[in-house]
């Protein structure tokens, strides 16, 4: 069985690693423009004062503002038939309490999308990719406070209805389960004390964290309902960061501490989200953590009224959990072991493309909804030469996770709808604000410190890509039956 006829083969970008343009068009300041460069070495900083002597790579991307329509048209060109991208909201709201939002702005999304319709290509949105408006964390502590709710309500509101008939698939909160982490009080929660240079290791109240999650959960369900309102026929999904692990060993202990560490990070948001309530483990946590949090009866019949359509997540690599720590290495910060069967890319992730099945059945079985991945990707150092550029260690990563994707549609009866790896083309990384770590199908000529032409190259990835998609999966999986070994670059 081959993989559905209208399945979503695509790729995927974040308004804030692409765009640039960060304060034209009536943009205001966002999170992401507080972001310093970093490396694997040297973490990325957030800075208050942009006047400071640094390289804020936010600023800048790779120009996707000014470049749209010949982006997509070559994207059209590879045979995308989706494209998951984000709203930056302080391009609509510039600093998310206006009482109007910016037609400017407005204008800009309605011509990519426009652009994206024009090129057979099916728009895949997300509302809040890491992103929000700079004004909310100093004027109100972001989600903690109540009336960000609203903000990010009416910000949807605007959204669906201006871009009505032009957009179906729709995502609320990117990789909303970073929520519970300390990295997410900035990323995910806006919460003010972690607007500080070592923000990724920050720790502040808990209660006032998963308050503001909380709230989080409420905009989300919010936008769902509202969304349906303003069109039956918009599906909405959460987005999701999977952290999947294995026990290191067979010891009871290390099995146990990896089903908590699942629940915790893999399960809590998704349970919320697609079952509408809090599952009784994170009740459970909460409370031994000392932390009550202000959950009304409105609340609950709230976010049981906007569960979402379908499930969709990132999956990058899988490592191992034991029940004593040791020393632990990270990706996609997610802390964990490694895994000795399986190799390591430059910047420590594990590739593991069976992990991706497992996900996919643990999934569906857990939700009985539809499934997206809208992340999986390898972050490598590619090289143009020639004006070309060689990435056969991409293709053989791709190949491996479109037959684990097949696998769980064909043998485990999976209802996956589409697929949109990371990324259409080189990005601003989130995790370092390097531009040395690709993930694109098209070369970005732009260096780590903000100099390139900007020139665009399709990568031998992209030709691959194109006949995966042109042939519905059935390349890939010809040339997966052949058990060509996966690959990883040399750095």
């Amino acid at each position: 069985m081959p993989f559905p006829n209208n399945f979503l083969w695509g790729a995927a970008l974040a308004a804030n690693q692409c765009e640039g343009a960060w304060n034209e068009g009536g943009k205001g300041e966002s999170i992401a423009d507080h972001l310093t460069a970093g490396s694997r070495t040297k973490p990325r900083r957030f800075v208050k004062d942009l006047n400071l002597d640094k390289y804020f790579p936010s600023h800048t991307g790779v120009d996707f503002y000014h470049r749209f329509e010949e982006d997509i048209a070559l994207f059209g060109q590879i045979g995308l038939k989706s494209l998951r991208l984000s709203i930056a909201w302080s391009r609509i709201f510039p600093n998310g309490d206006d009482a109007q939002p910016n037609e400017e702005g407005l204008r800009f999304y309605e011509r990519v999308f426009t652009t994206c319709r024009e090129n057979n290509i099916t728009p895949i949105v997300t509302l809040s990719h890491f992103e929000m408006p700079y004004h909310l964390i100093t004027a109100y502590n972001g989600f903690a406070n109540k009336q960000v709710i609203d903000m990010f309500v009416r910000y949807a509101k605007t959204c669906f209805k201006r871009y009505k008939g032009l957009v179906k698939y729709w995502l609320t909160f990117n990789e909303i389960n970073f929520g519970t982490l300390s990295a997410g009080r900035l990323f995910c929660l806006g919460l003010r004390d972690a607007a500080q240079e070592n923000y990724f290791f920050t720790s502040g109240d808990e209660t006032e964290h998963y308050q503001a999650l909380h709230n989080v959960f409420l905009a989300s369900a919010r936008a769902v309902i509202s969304g349906h309102q303003i069109d039956p026929q918009n599906q909405i999904g959460c987005m999701i960061a999977n952290g999947l692990a294995y026990p290191l060993t067979p010891k009871p202990e290390d099995v146990l501490a990896t089903q908590q560490r699942a629940d915790w990070f893999n399960n809590f948001c998704g349970d919320v989200q697609v079952r509408g309530s809090y599952p009784s483990f994170a009740k459970r946590l909460l409370a031994k953590r000392g932390v009550t949090l202000e959950i009304t009866a409105e609340d609950e019949a709230t976010l049981l009224a906007g569960k979402v359509d379908f499930y969709s997540f990132s999956y990058y690599s899988s490592s191992c959990i034991a029940a004593d720590p040791g020393n632990e290495g990270e990706g996609n910060l997610i802390a964990g072991q490694k895994n000795p069967y399986l190799q390591t890319s430059d910047w420590g992730w594990q590739t593991d493309p069976s992990g991706l099945r497992l996900t996919l059945n643990r999934l569906y079985q857990r939700y009985q909804v539809p499934l997206m991945v809208v992340e999986n990707g390898l972050g490598a150092i590619d090289t143009l030469e020639n004006g070309a550029v060689n990435d056969p260690y991409r293709i053989d990563y791709l190949r491996a996770h479109v037959e684990a994707m097949h696998q769980a549609i064909d043998e485990d009866g999976v209802d996956l709808i589409g697929y949109t790896m990371w990324t259409a083309m080189d990005v601003i990384s989130a995790g370092t604000g390097e531009m040395a770590k690709r993930y694109g199908l098209i070369y970005v000529d732009r260096d780590d410190l903000g100099q390139g032409t900007l020139t665009r190259t399709p990568k031998a990835s992209a030709v691959w890509y194109h006949d995966v998609i042109a042939s519905n999966g059935d390349s890939a999986l010809k040339e997966a039956a052949e058990q060509a070994p996966i690959l990883v670059p040399e750095e």
